[in-house]
């Protein structure tokens, strides 16, 4: 069932609340995407590859920047908090470019 006071874009096994009203929709590499609160677009574009934010008609002026420069410091899939990050993929950008990672 779909919790109805979450936005579209927070994963069904993501337990964190929405950060507020949708403000951003995010869009994976063949242009399907979803609406959701900074929070939750955040943890979606950090486990996308190729992922782009844009913001909604109506969102609070750098919504879309928060959510880039969040998103660059979130592993994928972060709801998984007892998963493995030891390859490339399962950690975050800012994480690799610390480690001297480039894929």
């Amino acid at each position: 069932m779909i919790d109805a006071a979450r936005c579209p874009a927070a994963h069904h096994d993501d337990p964190t609340p929405c950060g507020g009203p949708a403000a951003v929709t995010v869009l994976d590499a063949y242009n399907e995407g979803a609406d959701g609160c900074e929070h939750h677009a955040a943890r979606l574009l950090a486990s996308l590859e190729r992922g782009r934010v844009y913001a909604l008609p109506d969102a609070p002026a750098g919504a879309a920047i928060r959510v880039v420069r969040a998103a660059d410091g979130i592993p994928p899939f972060a709801w998984y908090e007892g998963a493995p990050r030891t390859h490339p993929s399962q950690r975050s950008r800012a994480e690799n470019r610390r480690l001297g990672v480039t894929e």
